[in-house]
């Protein structure tokens, strides 16, 4: 025969004792065994696992805790109903009180229906199932999987076109009497897959958003290195497209200033003044002397301009030239 367990043990335990090695009974082990489960475990077995928020809890598992902790009343989950309220007060030996209205109230369970002619494949559905129950994809039509669907109707108000229905599908069953405790285990069992997914999402995204924090911190480091390694190749291009860019302002400049003295040579003053009153006259004497001053104005910086084009000029060729950067002067020097 075959012993398991502490049958075996008190087998092998007698066996001892017979052959005189030990007295039997004299070293018997003690075996403790003790509940894992917290209370708020054993109140979460006891829910419908709809997730329908109706607790005003994001969950099942939020709402046990919250009655674990004595900061909710077990009278608030309609899914469960009057059943689920026995249960609860059982387990917590307290009486049993009616629903609480505010959190709504018992009714058949419902499943939700899509009409796929006005889908328009938003995915807020999608988003909002706490069991997975709705397929698709972006632009795509949605469909709801049946046997999943705990009737939380939590995907009917995020469509943007009402195209979401619940259809009741227990007749006059309410509570648990509409609801197994496997579809409750079921149900329970794709939330805690959906929690997993979204942390796994969650994470990844993180680190994707780390890794592009670390490549765009590394970058800066980085710049300066290569542009002073790419200095010196690039330092007589430069010089080259700086010189002439200097040779056509200071072309363009000295044109424009050409010009203006031509025309400020010609009579280039108001034709009609015959007939004028004096008033009119001194404004077109003002007017004529503004412009003239202007040009003059106008002359004189171009000069300059120009003049100190010429000068970073002949400062540039003087520091490139054969003997190169002009050195201080030797004070020691006779």
């Amino acid at each position: 025969m075959r012993e398991i367990g502490d049958n075996r043990a008190l087998a092998n335990l007698s066996g001892r004792a017979r052959h005189g090695r030990e007295p039997f009974g004299a070293a018997a082990p003690v075996v403790t065994v003790t509940d894992s489960k917290t209370l708020a475990d054993r109140i979460e077995d006891l829910l419908p696992q709809t997730q329908c928020t109706k607790c005003g809890y994001n969950g099942c598992r939020p709402y046990a805790e919250a009655i674990a902790a004595g900061d909710a009343n077990y009278n608030q989950c309609p899914p469960g109903g009057a059943e689920g309220i026995a249960r609860l007060s059982s387990l917590l030996g307290k009486p049993v009180i009616p629903l609480n209205p505010v959190n709504g109230s018992e009714h058949p369970r419902a499943v939700a229906f899509i009409d796929e002619s006005l889908c328009i494949g938003c995915t807020l559905c999608m988003q909002a199932c706490p069991v997975d129950a709705i397929v698709g994809a972006p632009k795509q039509m949605h469909t709801i999987i049946e046997s999943q669907c705990t009737g939380c109707d939590l995907c009917v108000p995020p469509c943007p076109v009402d195209c979401i229905a619940m259809l009741p599908v227990t007749g006059d069953r309410t509570g648990w009497d509409a609801w197994s405790q496997e579809q409750a285990d079921a149900a329970r069992e794709h939330h805690d897959l959906r929690l997993a997914r979204q942390r796994r999402e969650r994470e990844a995204a993180e680190a994707r958003a780390a890794a592009r924090r670390a490549a765009s911190a590394a970058k800066p480091a980085a710049a300066p290195a290569e542009a002073q390694s790419s200095a010196p190749a690039a330092a007589p291009a430069a010089d080259d497209a700086e010189a002439k860019k200097r040779a056509i302002i200071a072309a363009a400049l000295e044109r424009a200033r050409k010009k203006k003295e031509e025309l400020s040579g010609q009579d280039t003053g108001p034709k009609n003044t015959e007939g004028v009153s004096a008033a009119v006259q001194a404004q077109i004497d003002a007017a004529e002397a503004r412009r003239k001053r202007l040009a003059e104005q106008q002359a004189q910086r171009d000069a300059e301009a120009a003049a100190a084009s010429g000068n970073d000029e002949e400062n540039d060729a003087g520091n490139d030239g054969p003997g190169g950067p002009s050195a201080p002067p030797d004070q020691n020097a006779p």
